[in-house]
């Protein structure tokens, strides 16, 4: 398979990390490559264009010309939708085209662990990875997560193992791509603008497990009602795994699963006669009922791999999250400051509220886009006691909730935070939960953190 995509001349769409990280990829091995990014160099970051300048690798930006279809194959971000008028071109003139998630597969020496989800695939590839490392593997946490995938293709072997995050976006492109194990997180409503309906969107899920066979392992989320009630739609022939947070799994066909009893979280698997009890669900680090699932599928996939209890217990219990995510920045005045960047819709949010009591300031917006408020809407009213508002979508969260709580609108991030500080007593949460992407304001949703934090950190 290597040999074969190795004669190959290869076209890549897009100056990102991802886009940058093929380029570089191929170039070091004597491939063909010429990358082609639409923004100019002002908009491509700065470490990206060194890159590329110091390796000799061919480049243009401000365009797409009609050079790429001198190439065999075409590498395209996987934010370029495939009825893009350009990829509809290309495909019309009958270049292959594919993502840097299943080039990068195709060069890979190693097993590959993937996870997707609407929601918690960051938390989880990076419990996994400190559960694999913690057991001695080789163990290299990448995807749409941190570093690329292909940028990590030079530092594995065949004993290294690879977590991957993998979007809907980057599932999409993928033909041939095999993970040993696949994990579905949950499954709601986002990136319609992309993928134009539900059913589309959980097609392009489903391809985590598409090339699976029955050596392989698929895991799900056995309390989300749209994954269960439509896995039937699909061959499935990979060995299937699922996890609840109720105190059993009445699926027989299941030979593994994870659930919870009297507060443990507990892992059977039928072919062995195991039953054991991992960990109390108290023990856990990472809060809220999301996280228990997210351990429960971490749970699932190192026992896959035969990794002890005890290594998988001690790993859970020492995990404290990752950047971005219902991460706690400090306290003042006795008011909690939680940055919540990562919230990128509001089923994000939900789950954020959910981790908490009440008594919450919601500092939340950001780029224009149509938003189900529905969805937290009762959360809100029992929790939330003040909405500050920001971003371009500001006004229509004023808009919807002014005659359900109190809302106020910022200019900016800082003013959101002094509105937000004067609205509390010691008690309180403020919780910089977005609900929404963060490209009006921010290059992304870490910048957006890493900004709140700063701010947060700079208060005497």
């Amino acid at each position: 398979m290597i040999n074969e995509y190795s004669k190959y001349s290869y076209a890549i769409l897009g100056a990102g990390r991802s886009g940058v990280g093929i380029a570089k990829f191929l170039h070091n091995r004597g491939i063909k490559v010429f990358l082609s990014e639409s923004n100019s160099e002002e908009k491509i970051e700065k470490e990206f264009l060194e890159l590329l300048r110091n390796k000799n690798i061919e480049f243009e930006t401000g365009k797409h010309s009609d050079k790429i279809f001198d190439y065999d194959i075409i590498v395209k971000s996987p934010g370029i939708p495939m009825w893009n008028e350009l990829i509809l071109q290309l495909k019309n003139a009958g270049k292959k085209v594919i993502g840097e998630l299943e080039l990068s597969y195709l060069f890979c020496k190693c097993p590959v662990i993937a996870v997707t989800g609407t929601n918690g695939k960051t938390t989880t590839v990076n419990l996994i990875g400190e559960i694999f490392t913690n057991a001695g593997f080789d163990t290299k946490v990448c995807g749409n997560v941190g570093l690329a995938f292909s940028e990590i293709l030079d530092d594995i072997n065949e004993n290294s193992i690879v977590i991957l995050e993998t979007s809907s976006y980057q599932l999409y492109d993928t033909e041939l791509f095999k993970p040993k194990v696949s994990v579905f997180l949950n499954f709601t409503e986002d990136h319609l603008y992309w993928h134009k309906t539900m059913d589309n969107y959980f097609d392009a899920k489903m391809k985590i497990t598409g090339n699976q066979d029955i050596k392989d392992l698929f895991i799900y989320n056995y309390d989300d009602e749209f994954i269960k009630n439509n896995l039937y739609k699909y061959q499935i022939l990979a060995m299937k795994s699922a996890f609840t947070l109720s105190n059993g799994l009445d699926d027989e066909s299941l030979l593994t699963g994870c659930y919870l009893n009297s507060g443990f979280i507990c892992y059977f698997d039928n072919s062995k006669n195991e039953n054991s009890k991992i960990i109390k669900k108290d023990q856990l680090q990472i809060k809220g009922h999301h996280n228990i699932a997210n351990s429960m599928a971490a749970i699932l996939t190192a026992k896959r791999f035969n990794i002890e209890d005890e290594i998988i217990k001690e790993t859970l219990k020492n995990f404290k999250g990752v950047e971005h995510r219902i991460e706690f920045i400090r306290e003042i005045n006795g008011v909690k400051i939680y940055n919540d960047s990562k919230a990128t819709n509001p089923d994000s949010t939900l789950v954020a509220l959910k981790s908490f009591p009440g008594k919450i300031i919601l500092i939340m917006g950001g780029m224009k886009m149509n938003v189900n408020f529905e969805i937290i809407k009762m959360e809100i009213l029992d929790k939330v006691k003040k909405i500050i508002a920001i971003g371009e979508s500001k006004q229509d969260i004023f808009n919807f909730f002014e005659h359900l709580v109190p809302v106020e609108l910022a200019f900016d991030l800082n003013e959101a935070i002094y509105y937000s500080l004067n609205s509390c007593r010691s008690g309180d949460i403020i919780l910089f939960s977005p609900s929404y992407k963060s490209f009006d304001m921010f290059k992304d949703f870490e910048h957006r953190g890493n900004e709140f934090k700063k701010l947060i950190n700079a208060i005497n």
